[in-house]
C-alpha cells in the first residue's frame, strides 16, 4: 500500500531543520548546510548532481533509502525557490536547474497559480493552489502504487504532521547545534501522533530515527 512520507530529513540536536535568513545564496539559510553534512559525502547525493564516486556506508544506506520508492513528491513553495507573491514570469524553474533530482510529478504548495512546469529527467512541478489535502490527494494519485514524499521544508512537514496525515518519518539529527532557525517540533507530540521509534543508527556524521506510525 501506498505511504505518505518523510526522509532523510536533517534535523540539528537543538530540532532546526533550516538556519536563518533564507535566500538565493542561502537556500537552507545561514549555516543550515551543517545538518546536512551526513548526506554530502554520501554516492546518492553525488550522482544526483552527476557527479560518480561517493560513500558507501551507514549514512549512504539512509540516502538512498530516502529517494527509493517515490512516484511523487510535494514541496513547500520555500523549498521550490525564494520568490513571494505571485509568479511574475516563469522565469525561475527552482534551485536545481534542468533535471531536478525528483523524476517524477512534484506538487508545489503555493497560493498563486502557474501552469505545470516541464523539467528533464521525469519532473514535473504542480502548482497546487488547493491546501495540503489536495495536494495530497493529486500526488496520490500520481504516485499510484508507490509513495509520496513530504521533501519540506519545515513548514510543510509541520502541516502534514499536525493533519495526521504523514505514515513514518526518517530523520537525520546531525551533531551539529544550530542555536536558531526554523524549529520542526514545537506544539507536534509524536507519540500522540501514534508514531514510535523502529530503527536507529549512529555514524560519525548524523544519528538516524526512523519513526513509524502504529
Amino acid at each position: 500500500m501506498s505511504k505518505v512520507r518523510v526522509a532523510g530529513f536533517g534535523v540539528s540536536l537543538d530540532g532546526y531543520s533550516a538556519g536563518i535568513e533564507q535566500s538565493l545564496e542561502n537556500p537552507l539559510g545561514k549555516v543550515g548546510p551543517e545538518i546536512f553534512q551526513w548526506f554530502f559525502h554520501t554516492k546518492t547525493f553525488r550522482a544526483m548532481h552527476g557527479q560518480a564516486g561517493g560513500s558507501v556506508d551507514v549514512d549512504e544506506s539512509f540516502a538512498s533509502r530516502a529517494m527509493e520508492n517515490f512516484g511523487a513528491f510535494i514541496l513547500g513553495r520555500n523549498m521550490f525557490g525564494p520568490i513571494r507573491g505571485p509568479w511574475l514570469d516563469d522565469a525561475w524553474k527552482g534551485w536545481w536547474g534542468a533535471n531536478p533530482p525528483y523524476h517524477a510529478p512534484t506538487f508545489v504548495l503555493t497560493h498563486h497559480a502557474r501552469k505545470p512546469l516541464v523539467m528533464e529527467g521525469g519532473t514535473t512541478f504542480y502548482f497546487a493552489t488547493g491546501g495540503i489535502h489536495e495536494a495530497l490527494s493529486r500526488a496520490k494519485e500520481a504516485a499510484g502504487d508507490k509513495d509520496v514524499k513530504i521533501g519540506g521544508g519545515v513548514s510543510t512537514v509541520r502541516q502534514y504532521l499536525r493533519a495526521s496525515l504523514i505514515d513514518s518519518l526518517q530523520f537525520a539529527f546531525a551533531t551539529v547545534f544550530l542555536g536558531q532557525g526554523e524549529a520542526l517540533f514545537p506544539g507536534i507530540d509524536l507519540p500522540a501522533l501514534g508514531f514510535s521509534i523502529t530503527e536507529r543508527v549512529t555514524t560519525p556524521f548524523a544519528t538516524h530515527v526512523v519513526l513509524t506510525k502504529g
